[in-house]
């Protein structure tokens, strides 16, 4: 099966998303079932192509970006030409949001059966998608099926639910294996965890900005006999760092910066829980709770309209408490960081519900089906 992938960017470049096809690209590359060539961006002039581990990227020469979206004219004649070719593909997967490459598809119109993973609903950009709402509908009337993450993005999504009969549900996966215990990894989790001694430590990973809810977990903090490990950087930096000052808290509140995915792994079997607390349907998914499951640390997260809750179900491998709520959060830090046969029986459950479920060989697999019944039932 040939199969063209359209987003903004790809790795190198930093993003979930561009990870995530990154992810499914080499996967189903490597499996032998498909050939894999994705249409991007470049982040500068000029046209580039190159293979990467078995997958053919095309990054396109971007004129300007703007709103985190990058302009690439050159997108809409390459559908065409693509359409055109001797061998088109057999299936086009686009990954939203990205309006240049949606209206690109829709100027183009190819003739080719097309599928769209819907990451997540524009949140805070009113205007913006005020805007572009007209060409969203038409999009997604036009695209043959639709892949949403979780039965919540479809069931509380304006845009979703009512197209639900050519959605199809695929739960993003990752790579279990690198949460692995294995020697090297306890190691280094010890001297991680060094400096904490007999202290209990919550772990926060992510950017700090408005939706993740680093405020909220603060202030639920103050009550807590507990270290704090905040590994991110963001806009919110300053004001949580001053937080921590004025309220006594500096000395076990420890901010560190991006780390690499051995020691990010690492810290996952340091930590004694994880807490994801966004605030706002922008978090989607959040990823960073498999990387706690897979290394069997429970995690306390936040009751969102999004897939946060189906990613990790309250009593089985975790918490999970109203958004925005720094008292229902506290009382589920306590909760867990008191109960030590809670913590293991949530840890051990979440490592097996994640490679059982959230792994990227069955992400692959299921998104395979999707193209097969896209193809079987022609273009939209």
């Amino acid at each position: 099966m040939r199969v063209t992938m359209l987003n903004k960017y790809y790795p190198p470049h930093l993003g979930g998303i561009e990870f995530h096809m990154r992810d499914l690209a080499e996967k189903l590359a490597s499996s032998g079932e498909a050939k894999v060539s994705v249409l991007v961006a470049n982040e500068g002039p000029g046209d580039v192509r190159e293979t990467i581990a078995g997958v053919e990227v095309t990054r396109l020469s971007r004129l300007f970006e703007y709103a985190s979206t990058p302009v690439a004219p050159g997108m809409a004649r390459s559908l065409r030409g693509s359409a055109a070719s001797v061998t088109p593909p057999d299936v086009l997967h686009l990954h939203f949001p990205y309006p240049w490459g949606e209206m690109s598809w829709l100027s183009a119109h190819p003739r080719i059966p097309t599928v769209m993973t819907y990451h997540s609903d524009i949140v805070r950009q009113k205007a913006a998608l005020a805007a572009y709402r007209p060409f969203l509908e038409r999009v997604l009337d036009r695209v043959d099926l639709i892949i949403a993450s979780s039965p919540n993005m479809v069931r509380h999504s304006e845009f979703l639910a009512p197209r639900k009969e050519k959605c199809r549900i695929i739960p993003f996966g990752i790579h279990t294996e690198r949460f692995a215990e294995t020697p090297e990894l306890l190691a280094r989790a010890a001297q991680l965890r060094e400096r904490h001694g007999e202290r209990k430590v919550v772990l926060f990973v992510g950017r700090l900005v408005y939706y993740k809810g680093i405020d909220v977990l603060m202030r639920a903090m103050q009550g807590i006999d507990a270290d704090l490990v905040v590994i991110g950087r963001g806009p919110l930096e300053s004001e949580m760092r001053d937080f921590t000052q004025t309220h006594g808290m500096a000395e076990r509140v420890f901010f560190e910066p991006p780390v690499d995915d051995t020691d990010l792994a690492a810290w996952y079997h340091a930590a004694d829980v994880f807490c994801l607390p966004s605030v706002a349907r922008s978090e989607a998914f959040g990823l960073v709770q498999l990387e706690a499951h897979a290394s069997g640390l429970p995690v306390i997260s936040t009751d969102l309209t999004t897939g946060v809750p189906f990613v990790n179900e309250h009593g089985v491998s975790g918490l999970v408490v109203p958004p925005g709520d720094a008292e229902a959060l506290g009382a589920a830090l306590k909760e867990l960081l008191g109960d030590d046969e809670l913590r293991a029986r949530l840890g051990r459950q979440a490592k097996e519900r994640a490679r059982a479920r959230f792994t990227i060989d069955r992400m692959a697999a299921d998104t395979l089906a999707v193209y097969r019944e896209a193809i079987a039932g022609g273009t939209g």
